[in-house]
């Protein structure tokens, strides 16, 4: 026996559309296809489903905002240029839009500690201040940060650590492959005793790097030298090099899944008298300015940050209008060849 107002959410998934695009039917949208609508009708009739103030908000888009979403600490959001590059991307798109961007930034004291912010965030959200959130950088410590997409419609940088099937939308580079090609470039170029350094863990885009780096070694019959863990920092970058170091483990190449670690690390094999690409070969990730800020300049993956921002906006503004998005759109990445390998 069913008890209580059915969700919109519910009806989503008996409709096998997204929120928004019920969101849209229920208050009379004329912009989503009349085929959707005849299908949401059906759904919300048979499901007795009563549309609250929040669905109406949504179909309205009142506040004339989006939010940009970032659970990290502020230094690093300030610090990393990989924040700069989408920003940039999602402004663009907004302003075309004609919105305002509010951003969010969380203050905990690192990764996955803005479990507070994001209870304050989805208060904030849930009144109705923005029509719409995109979402990047976030953990699996996030406590609750996939559920923001229940009160608003809401599109991820990368793949969120739960998603849900017909709700949950990301857009994203393909990590494992990109790891896999910066692998290989090692191992084209002689690398036979290779390390890695991988981001940090609780994300999809520091293990999807780390299994792209154990599947290229494996297809090459190789066994990695040794793997530490950063969190994708100068500073942990430095730290984690210093840790293999300590090993005693040799190793004439390193894949290091971001550029501003790669930064770090360099430096400190300069500082115990190692040459790069001569002792030890480096391959980073991202072709941030960070690439080309150290004495040698970093062969890397790129990746088109910009661009990135740009999308998520994008699909964003898409699923305002009522309009069907693929749940997972994924971007492209190239090797850019510098003196590091």
């Amino acid at each position: 026996m069913r008890t209580g107002n059915p969700t919109l959410e519910a009806v989503a998934r008996e409709a096998q559309v997204s929120r928004a695009t019920v969101s849209r039917v229920v208050n009379g949208s004329t912009t989503v296809d009349p085929k959707l609508v005849e299908r949401v009708r059906a759904v919300v009739e048979r499901m007795h489903y009563i549309p609250n103030r929040a669905a109406r908000s949504l179909a309205g888009r009142m506040s004339g905002s989006v939010a940009l979403l970032v659970p990290e600490d502020l230094s690093r959001f300030f610090a990393d240029p990989f924040f700069a590059a989408i920003l940039h991307g999602i402004t663009q798109r907004v302003d075309a839009e004609g919105y305002v961007l509010n951003l969010l930034v969380s203050s905990g004291s690192g990764a996955g500690s803005g479990g507070g912010t994001i209870a304050k965030t989805a208060s904030y959200l849930g009144a109705g201040n923005v029509d719409g959130v995109v979402v990047v950088s976030h953990h699996a410590g996030d406590a609750g940060v996939e559920e923001l997409a229940k009160l608003v419609p809401a599109v991820f940088g990368g793949r969120p650590s739960k998603v849900y099937p017909g709700q949950t939308h990301y857009v994203d580079v393909d990590n494992v492959a990109g790891a896999r090609v910066a692998t290989r470039r090692l191992v084209e170029i002689g690398r036979r005793r290779i390390a890695m350094i991988t981001g940090p863990l609780t994300m999809a885009a520091g293990a999807d790097r780390r299994d792209g780096f154990l599947a290229e070694m494996a297809a090459s019959g190789l066994e990695p030298v040794a793997i530490a863990i950063g969190d994708f920092t100068a500073a942990s970058g430095a730290s984690a090099m210093s840790e293999i170091l300590a090993t005693g483990l040799k190793f004439d190449g390193i894949f290091i899944a971001s550029d501003l670690m790669a930064l770090g690390a360099v430096n400190v094999l300069k500082s115990k008298g190692l040459r790069i690409p001569e002792d030890v070969a480096v391959v980073g990730f991202d072709d941030s300015p960070a690439a080309v800020q150290g004495e040698v300049q970093l062969t890397t993956i790129r990746q088109p940050s910009i661009r990135l921002g740009w999308m998520m906006a994008d699909v964003l503004f898409s699923l305002l209008a009522g309009n069907e998005q693929p749940e997972v759109q994924y971007m492209d990445t190239e090797l850019v060849i510098r003196q590091s390998a």
